[in-house]
């Protein structure tokens, strides 16, 4: 992909979105669900989409709220349902559309007291706080929130009452009630105005901040941080967590400097992407510009993405580190720093994440437990705390509490910004330095992703592969290992194919928006095989296509 001549720039007026018009198109524009990029979608992050295309408009909330409303009847859920949202401009029309409903069908809801935002780890925490120690009404919770993507678009999650990402049973139920509901003319939704549903005795106002910025110093060590007078800088990107900082500073009395307490939902004050894209990406380079650039004012700095489900971690000597890397090197210091966690605790990492975790895990004598890209694959590990740690290579991650217990079953960029302080206050190096010492013992990966063209019916192929497609016992140069498609950890298809070797794999999964599929590669040999094996990875793929 070329680089847009606008990436790590400032966008320009012309570049931003226009709101006004956004929130318009979301009550003005009717989906027709007999169009398929119109219909609900529920990927592995719940729907996505933008007004403008009508694939985020207040006819889908309203379906999938009442689809929502629906399942918790199904499995009688009846505790309450913590709802939050990001700073994106269509979560606020969404959330108020959300709302109507769930007060309609007699749903106990809690929004937030004073903060307008909640980060989607805060509700997952909440959650889990909530049944704790509960059999019976149980609360689950829905996120108003597209991640990272542009201020153009919207998204709608459900979080069942593990607390986690719902899983396929439950999006699968409910994406298709939606769109039946859909299909009716909204005719099955039951809602309220917006001021009936605000002043329902079932709305409830719920202070989200205080219970998780007070607990955490259950799972960091921030006596330590304090302690070490160590710099810190933060840059909120304009999201939900934008006023957590200042709050944490305060209660932890850690030397934090909050670098731009700006919410703007054109995110005019972001760096744009390599595409020439507005992306609240904190693991992106391009869209990082601002806070990198200020990198030796800082011991270590961190930002998180719009909804604080992922963290960039910046370091004077490395800039913002690969989140490859970063994982791998908190691996590496939570289970040498965990004193409480269990010998049988092991190590959760999406199939197209580093196999540096590996070799780290290798080296501390902990199983992995290897799984297809989503969190939602985590989950059960992480309540049950037999998972001390998990991962994703989009610099997504959730640990448990320096007791053992769990603390989040949905990726908490706070905890992950906040642990590389740690890392630097106890051993007096950053986790970029961490990271050095560990390819100095084990190796120095080189991971890259790349795009190559397919087909629709091209990708459903891929989807369907099998072993016996693939007629190579060689890759790059190496002799081949293990070829999967399903994830070693739990038996589930990956959605494509994976080939490892002694020191390097590839993974090939289709794109579920761009007639592309994706190609993850690792290589321990150097730049060189890297290429090379990417290379051989399309001819592999566009052989076992043609058979």
């Amino acid at each position: 992909m070329s680089v847009s001549p606008h990436a790590g720039k400032l966008p320009d007026d012309c570049m931003l979105v226009n709101v006004a018009h956004l929130v318009t198109a979301y009550f003005a524009m009717k989906p027709d669900p007999s169009v398929s990029n119109q219909r609900v979608s529920f990927g592995t992050s719940g729907h996505r989409g933008s007004s403008f295309s009508c694939s985020f408009n207040e006819a889908h909330v309203l379906a999938i709220a009442q689809a929502i409303c629906d399942y918790r009847s199904m499995k009688g859920i009846d505790g309450p349902l913590f709802l939050g949202m990001d700073t994106h401009a269509l979560s606020e029309p969404a959330m108020t559309s959300a709302l109507e409903v769930l007060a309609a069908n007699g749903v106990d809801v809690m929004i937030s007291a004073d903060e307008p935002w909640t980060p989607t780890p805060v509700v997952s925490h909440a959650i889990l706080g909530w049944n704790r120690s509960r059999s019976r009404g149980l609360s689950d919770g829905i996120l108003i929130t597209p991640s990272h993507n542009p201020p153009e678009d919207g998204g709608f999650k459900y979080n069942p009452p593990h607390g986690g990402p719902a899983g396929a049973d439950e999006t699968s139920w409910i994406e298709k009630r939606a769109n039946l509901i859909l299909e009716t003319k909204l005719a099955d939704v039951r809602r309220v105005s917006y001021a009936s549903a605000l002043g329902a005795a079932t709305t409830h106002r719920y202070d989200y901040m205080e219970p998780y910025i007070g607990s955490l110093g259950e799972i960091i060590d921030l006596e330590a941080v304090s302690r070490s007078g160590l710099r810190l800088g933060v840059d909120p990107l304009g999201g939900a967590g934008v006023h957590y900082w200042k709050a944490i500073q305060e209660r932890y009395s850690i030397d934090l400097t909050v670098l731009n307490e700006t919410v703007d939902p054109t995110f005019r004050f972001m760096s744009v992407d390599r595409d020439g894209k507005i992306r609240m990406d904190p693991s992106s380079s391009w869209a990082m510009q601002p806070l990198v650039n200020r990198k030796d004012e800082f011991d270590i700095a961190f930002a998180c993405d719009t909804d604080y489900d992922r963290h960039g971690i910046v370091t004077r000597g490395r800039g913002l580190m690969q989140p490859n890397h970063f994982l791998s090197a908190a691996v590496s210091y939570l289970f040498e720093h965990r004193e409480l966690w269990g010998g049988g605790v092991g190590i959760g990492k999406t199939v197209v994440t580093s196999s540096m975790i590996n070799r780290v895990a290798e080296k501390l004598g902990r199983d992995v437990y290897e799984v297809p890209v989503g969190f939602k694959w985590f989950v059960d590990g992480l309540l049950a705390g037999t998972l001390g740690f998990a991962g994703e290579e989009s610099a997504g991650a959730s640990f448990l509490r320096r007791d053992g217990s769990v603390w989040s079953t949905d990726k908490d960029g706070f905890i992950a910004a906040l642990l590389s302080a740690e890392m630097t206050a106890i051993t007096g190096r950053d986790p970029s330095e961490l990271y050095r010492d560990l390819t100095n013992d084990l190796g120095e990966p080189h991971y890259a992703r790349i795009d190559a063209p397919a087909s629709a019916e091209e990708k459903v192929r891929l989807k369907q592969l099998s072993a016996s497609d693939i007629g190579q016992k060689e890759l790059a140069g190496e002799t081949i290992l293990h070829m999967m498609t399903d994830a070693p950890g739990n038996g589930q298809p990956i959605g494509g194919l994976k080939i490892e070797t002694r020191n390097g794999w590839f993974a090939a999964r289709p794109s579920g928006t761009e007639d592309v599929y994706k190609i993850y590669a690792e290589s321990f040999l150097g730049p060189q095989h890297l290429a090379r094996l990417q290379e051989e990875a399309r001819d592999i793929v566009a052989a076992a296509l043609c058979r």
